[in-house]
């Protein structure tokens, strides 16, 4: 018997549950009308204490269900600049590129006695940039022109034809290497001949 108990008061319960569904449910349609004309309702119902543990459970469901992981989507870089720059397109990174750059970056070097504005960037090859080469007009024959025989493809290239950075280059060199050999054995021996020959 003591089964049959057990069973008639959960079915009362879920009876009663029920009950107090429907109760609830005609006093939101009723909190609606009321809402609509004004006036507050003359009772309100009690949500029972079993509904506390149902929302536990749900959560519980809720936490132990698996997550369906959307695949990553590649993030959505343009490939130019705007229409701001013309449609610039990225930069393709070659090595005379970035040769080129680092040459621009170290101007200073092939001609120390102009002044140029720091460079503070930090990364060598901008996301968008262009190279190329002027044109001249016709009117710039022989003052503006670099003739055919003198024009390279790269500015490394240029630079290194010039005899006037070459000259920099070499006496730059020469200094250096004077500067490291002071103090060694050869300097040594060379100060040594020196005061035997003054004898």
């Amino acid at each position: 018997m003591a089964a049959g108990d057990v069973a008639l008061s959960e079915n009362q319960l879920i009876e009663s549950l029920l009950a107090d569904a429907e109760k609830r449910l005609s006093a939101q349609a009723a909190s609606q009308d009321v809402a609509v004309t004004g006036s507050k309702p003359a009772s309100l119902v009690k949500i029972p204490k079993v509904l506390a543990t149902t929302k536990s459970s749900s959560k519980k469901e809720e936490e132990l269900s698996v997550r369906s992981v959307a695949p990553k989507q590649p993030k959505n870089k343009t490939e130019d600049a705007g229409s701001d720059w013309f449609n610039m397109p990225k930069t393709n990174a070659t090595p005379e590129l970035v040769r080129d750059l680092k040459l621009l970056r170290m101007r200073n070097v092939l001609n120390p006695k102009q002044f140029f504005k720091k460079d503070t960037r930090t990364q060598l090859v901008p996301t968008y940039c262009q190279s190329g080469t002027i044109i001249e007009g016709p009117t710039e024959f022989y003052n503006a022109r670099i003739n055919r025989k003198e024009r390279k493809k790269t500015l490394a290239e240029e630079v290194l034809a010039s005899s006037d950075a070459m000259a920099k280059f070499k006496t730059k060199y020469s200094d250096i290497q004077t500067r490291k050999m002071s103090g060694r054995k050869g300097s040594y021996k060379k100060m040594m001949a020196q005061r035997y020959k003054k004898r």
